[in-house]
């Protein structure tokens, strides 16, 4: 049996389920239909767009479907994107290692006078500075801690952005022009800060904004600098900025549905297969990596990391396909939100027998819902993949949501 890394914790959550639970699953065993029933009775649903929906419910590691519709529909699938995202990059990078950026000078220090620049080496490290979560140390105090190790209280030069890892736009193709402003559309840099976003309104230009809080951080420490043109020399690196490790970073990724860390894993992954780290180098990528997997292809199309990009086209055949070839890897599965506990998720079954024995994430946008993911024996470990995408719906998101939960609960009637 696979025992996820944070089970104690989702068991103690379990411990916690109301017992009126108990009730509901007296109520579902009564009623009892089907896999199939149930899942024909949520396409028979008033005002649910039935040419537009999918869903496959298979059993693991077997792959025998018990319950399907429209598998080979291609659909957009909004931030069940993550999923697949996640997927192919915890393959191929080394998840329990952080990012590291390195910040170097590269002039003689005179009498307390460096005669060059501060440098920062980006590497695509998205949590730098990040007022979510995971949390690492601040790179600013960092910078202004080591200048002042080595004794410099002047610089005549620059402070320099070095984002040569990376090629290519920060905003993936496809994304609304609407959605750039905004917090949850702001694009992914090889030098990344604070979340390249001010309250709700996205930041183009994070080095502008870590470069002025530099200063400032600098001034006050009693370092000034002169932001005169330079030539340096040699470099000396004098800080290693660590991340927390990049499977803390992905967790948080599905758990927040975090956009911009999506996007950061996507090059990342396109970096490690020997490639410029631009976005459609990377997405083109990823198709022939869950081909190789034998994933079902056709009708597929990635374009991006995170699922913004309405141009994004998935099946609930590929969707299956890659959640089934993941069920072993045991790190993958705990990234996915807990029902009715965790994260996107934590409203959704909560009180009903399914809480906390469903684990998926979820993808939303306008006239989208969507869900992906495992349900979960009671140690954690996936028996079956679960997808369900629907397009263009107009009803009330909520009602699709009470649909959504009614055929999850009568799929899965627990004892």
């Amino acid at each position: 049996m696979i025992k996820l890394k944070s089970n104690i914790n989702r068991y103690l959550s379990r411990r916690l389920l109301p017992i009126f639970a108990a009730g509901l699953m007296g109520l579902a065993s009564a009623l009892a239909v089907t896999p199939q029933e149930a899942v024909d009775r949520f396409v028979d649903t008033p005002r649910l767009p039935k040419g537009s929906m999918a869903v496959i419910v298979s059993e693991l590691p077997s792959g025998k479907v018990i319950a399907s519709y429209n598998t080979s529909v291609p659909l957009t699938p909004a931030s069940i994107m993550k999923s697949v995202t996640l997927g192919a990059a915890s393959e191929v990078m080394d998840i329990e290692k952080p990012f590291v950026t390195p910040v170097s000078i590269d002039g003689k220090v005179t009498d307390g006078v460096l005669h060059g620049n501060i440098i920062i080496e980006g590497v695509g490290d998205p949590s730098i500075n990040t007022t979510k979560w995971p949390k690492s140390k601040d790179l600013v105090a960092e910078i202004v801690a080591a200048l002042k190790k080595e004794k410099i209280t002047q610089v005549e030069g620059n402070v320099i952005i070095d984002a040569s890892a990376l090629k290519g736009s920060p905003i993936p193709p496809g994304w609304a022009q609407g959605d750039l402003n905004t917090y949850y559309g702001t694009g992914n840099h090889a030098f990344n800060y604070s979340d390249n976003a001010r309250g709700k309104a996205s930041v183009q230009n994070p080095d502008v904004v870590f470069i002025r809080d530099l200063r400032a951080a600098m001034e006050k420490a009693g370092i000034t600098l002169d932001a005169t043109s330079i030539e340096g020399g040699k470099r000396k690196v004098i800080v290693r900025h660590e991340s927390a490790p990049v499977k803390e970073i992905m967790r948080s990724c599905m758990m927040r549905s975090d956009n911009m860390f999506a996007e950061s894993m996507l090059r990342q992954f396109g970096k490690k297969q020997g490639l410029d780290g631009s976005t459609p180098k990377a997405a083109e990528a990823e198709m022939k990596f869950w081909k190789d997997r034998r994933v079902p292809m056709e009708g597929v199309k990635i374009v991006d990391g995170s699922g913004l990009s309405r141009s994004n086209k998935v099946t609930a055949d590929f969707m299956e396909g890659m959640l089934r070839s993941k069920r072993n890897d045991v790190e993958y599965v705990s990234f996915f939100p807990l029902a009715g506990q965790e994260g996107t998720l934590r409203s959704f079954l909560k009180d009903t027998p399914l809480d906390s024995y469903i684990a998926m994430k979820t993808g939303s946008m306008r006239g989208i819902q969507c869900y992906a993911g495992y349900k979960l024996d009671d140690d954690f470990a996936p028996t079956h993949a679960v997808v369900i995408i629907v397009n263009d719906f107009t009803c009330d998101r909520a009602y699709l949501r009470n649909a959504i939960s009614k055929m999850l609960n009568e799929i899965f009637p627990q004892p």
